[in-house]
């Protein structure tokens, strides 16, 4: 076997000790490189340990540039790998360290390296929560056009509100433009409540009052949409047939048919 050989058993694969090593060394090196992050922006830590934390933040970009490189050479479909989930997000988790040379302040997007704990779903072997991932797709994409609908009817009650409370309160009562009070309609009807603006007169106060309430019921669509459509996938998945021997009842991530072994249809 050839070292390029072995290297691509280390690097992707997770059946062997020598691989799960590599895996989790790798998860633990992200871990540490997040944190020493986040600490860099606490501007005491910061003053104390500054320089730890820049030279942290190197060793740990050269070792990923390493690893995303060789990730590259050992591999025998390198375009796919590229243009893969995977491949943009370790491209873009080294991307900052070098863009600090020319954008101050670039290097806290390194925080983007969390994403490739994704692959701790692959390397335990959770295969169930990769499934209930696919599920939620499945569901977020079968519902999008009711969300889509739901969103424009949102922004256009939203633009409405916030006329009305501009002609109702008034530059006075701090409402000064459309765009303002749009805003206020939108911290309002999500149930924010920042009240950085409030409306003063009984009129303005009665109509955000109903806002409120509204804003109760607009949570809930979006919520019942998505899971009318997990319902149904859910369902799908559970009574589809196998087309060797017909029989339904199979979990909903098997990709197999657990009476006869066939493959289950898409």
């Amino acid at each position: 076997m050839t070292l390029r050989k072995k290297l691509y058993i280390i690097i992707f694969g997770t059946d062997t000790p020598a691989g799960k090593a590599f895996d989790v060394a790798l998860l633990v090196a992200i871990l540490i490189s997040v944190l020493a992050v986040m600490l860099e922006s606490v501007p005491s830590l910061n003053n104390r340990f500054g320089y730890v934390f820049k030279y942290a933040e190197w060793i740990f970009t050269v070792v990923f540039s390493l690893e995303y490189l060789t990730r590259i050479y050992v591999t025998d479909h390198r375009k796919k790998y590229i243009f893969s989930f995977y491949g943009l997000i370790d491209l873009l988790s080294l991307l900052p360290t070098y863009l600090s040379f020319i954008f101050t302040g670039t290097q806290y997007l390194l925080i983007i390296r969390a994403l490739r704990l994704l692959r701790v779903f692959r390397i335990l072997k959770l295969g169930r929560f990769v499934g209930e991932g696919e599920q939620l797709g499945r569901a977020l994409k079968a519902s999008r056009h009711k969300i889509t609908v739901f969103m424009g009817t949102v922004v256009m009650l939203v633009i409405l509100l916030g006329t009305v409370m501009y002609l109702v309160e008034g530059r006075d009562n701090g409402f000064t433009s459309i765009p303002l009070s749009i805003y206020w309609a939108i911290v309002t009807l999500t149930t924010v409540g920042y009240g950085d603006i409030a409306p003063q007169t009984i009129l303005g106060q009665s109509i955000a009052s109903f806002v409120m309430i509204l804003g109760y019921a607009i949570i809930a669509v979006p919520t019942g949409i998505v899971t009318v459509e997990l319902q149904k996938d859910r369902e799908y998945q559970k009574n589809k047939a196998c087309k060797s021997c017909n029989s339904k009842g199979h979990d909903t991530e098997a990709l197999y048919c657990k009476f006869c072994g066939e493959k289950l249809p898409e």
